[in-house]
């Protein structure tokens, strides 16, 4: 689409507002159209004059989002306390050392059984081997073993960078990294080149983690596909991974790193942890600061690790915590709390709709049985009724506004996925949004943030199946945290484009594949899910390295 000329005439005929009426859901007489004529020319000229300023893409809104409802009572977390991992003998099989947790591989560099190099150059043969598989990995950092030798020689000495000494990383395509390309997964932004780390991959670096390469994320931050093909799930390679954390949440599942980086607007950590089997930590809103990140929705964005294990996520997110100048967004917030404490003493809330909303399933319902097993208060909650997911227009709205030029310059029409759900359609459809209906959905906003705090208020966690109900769409507008991890495998049909294979005869296969159970947390208050979280994968006990794999 080209940006049309501005009005020539000093008013737009009558049959083309009523044309626009119908679009925008609204009736006026003609004598109202006919008073607008005038000022309706007069309104696009401004919008015009607007677009022929161009604003940097990397200008935040004057108006940033803050969770924080008045008055804010957060309580005192106290120091951050992880579980204390007793180290174990370092297995013979590389494949196993691949898939150890974090914490574990931590403990054999730091007693000298393992290297960095080693480490590094397991997960980058794992890397070659199944990457032509999945297409989770975009391109590799050509001085990650350069790196792990640093790490091991100061290791000798005995001097430790910091709590991820020597463990390889996988960072989404939309985190830059210095020297290394960030092409967002698509096509207009292809052999783009950083010259900055983000904030959280200098955190990392001064970890001593060491960046392994970007993970393929679907184009622009949608989907799991990219110009690279279609990221695949470990479990069930003739299906995608889901979107948008796609090569993150797979190459994770694989084996093909120690931890990765994901990204959430609107479910890009929550669903790919679901259908790859791993762990993934969507903190509160504001605690992690996004500068150096891809903007798509910047009262939306959100950075958490994708993990094997729970504890995992509460390490690396301990690393990556904290605000910066650059994000306004950001907030300055501890992240403290005891992480391995024992849970039975947690109240946990559950809304007994959602158990039974459509796409809940029995292994849902079976995690309260669970909860009752480790000896949490569980108490019924209410929610009330709004229209959620009306909420998704915000997304929409900054979504488009961050891409303006490339619907205006119809370079759009380059991205390889066009269909009606795509993004170049949605930013298209965006522009017939009414910023009167923006406004009002900012106060709906604000009506969800108060209905929300409402459910958490007096309980530590709220227990809930991962889609069923409208919590995943109005925690992420609330900004509240969610720790979504496996809960029980299920037989399910290839999804495509995140819907089942349509119905033939003899009727498609059916795959073992993850199903999964989200907690979500009070705002900053993190702690109390990773807590029940790791409790209840304990309970369950589940094998989450897929066959073949």
């Amino acid at each position: 689409m080209n940006p049309p000329e501005s009005p020539k005439t000093p008013f737009y005929p009558l049959t083309d507002i009523e044309a626009a009426e119908r679009i925008l859901g609204v009736c006026y007489t003609e004598a109202e159209r006919k008073l607008m004529q005038v000022g309706l020319a007069e309104q696009t000229a401004l919008a015009h004059a607007r677009r022929h300023y161009r604003l940097d893409p990397e200008l935040a809104p004057a108006t940033r989002f803050d969770p924080r409802l008045r008055p804010f009572n957060r309580r005192d977390p106290g120091a951050l306390v992880l579980a204390n991992t007793a180290p174990t003998a370092l297995p013979a099989e590389d494949d196993a050392i691949a898939f150890a947790p974090v914490t574990a591989q931590i403990g054999w560099i730091r007693a000298g059984a393992l290297t960095a190099r080693r480490l590094t150059e397991i997960y980058l043969a794992r890397i070659a081997a199944h990457n032509p598989a999945l297409h989770c990995y975009a391109r590799l950092n050509e001085s990650a073993l350069a790196r792990a030798d640093e790490l091991d020689a100061l290791a000798a000495q005995g001097r430790w960078v910091g709590p991820l000494h020597g463990i390889p990383y996988g960072c989404k395509d939309i985190i830059d990294t210095a020297g290394l390309v960030t092409d967002w997964g698509a096509e207009p932004y292809r052999d783009r080149l950083p010259s900055e780390d983000a904030v959280v991959v200098r955190r990392l670096a001064r970890a001593g983690a060491i960046l392994l390469g970007k993970t393929s994320v679907g184009a622009l931050a949608y989907g799991d596909l990219w110009f690279g093909g279609r990221t695949r799930n470990p479990w069930n390679l003739e299906e995608g991974s889901s979107g948008s954390s796609a090569g993150s949440a797979a190459a994770t599942a694989a084996g093909l790193c120690g931890f990765s980086l994901g990204t959430e607007t609107y479910g890009s950590i929550v669903s790919p942890s679901t259908r790859c089997g791993t762990v993934g930590l969507r903190p509160s809103f504001g605690r992690v600061a996004r500068t150096g990140t891809m903007a798509l929705c910047p009262s939306l964005d959100k950075i958490g690790p994708i993990c094997r294990s729970v504890d995992d996520t509460a390490l690396i997110l301990s690393v990556i915590n904290g605000a910066d100048d650059h994000d306004p967004a950001s907030l300055a917030m501890s992240f403290g709390g005891d992480c391995a404490a024992p849970c039975s003493g947690l109240r946990v809330g559950y809304i007994a709709a959602d158990f039974e909303a459509e796409g809940a399933r029995p292994e849902d319902r079976l995690m309260l049985d669970h909860c009752r097993t480790l000896g949490v208060t569980l108490i019924e909650r209410t929610r009330d009724d709004l229209p959620y997911d009306s909420l998704v227009s915000i997304l929409m709205a900054e979504a488009a506004a961050s891409f303006e030029e490339l619907t205006l310059s119809d370079r759009d029409d380059q991205l390889a996925w066009q269909s009606a759900d795509a993004w170049p359609n949605q930013f298209r459809m965006a522009r017939f949004l009414s910023a009167v209906d923006h406004v009002q959905l900012d106060r709906l906003r604000r009506r969800t943030m108060i209905a929300i705090d409402a459910v958490m208020r007096d309980i530590d966690v709220l227990i809930g199946p991962s889609f069923a109900g409208p919590m995943l769409a109005a925690t992420n507008f609330t900004g509240h945290p969610c720790l979504c991890l496996p809960n029980s495998f299920i037989e399910m049909r290839s999804r495509t484009d995140d819907q089942p294979t349509p119905a033939t005869n003899p009727p498609p296969a059916s795959h073992r594949v993850p199903h999964s159970i989200s907690l979500w947390g009070r705002l900053f208050e993190e702690a109390p899910i990773l807590s029940l979280g790791r409790a209840l994968a304990q309970l369950l006990s589940l094998d989450m390295r897929p066959p073949g794999f």
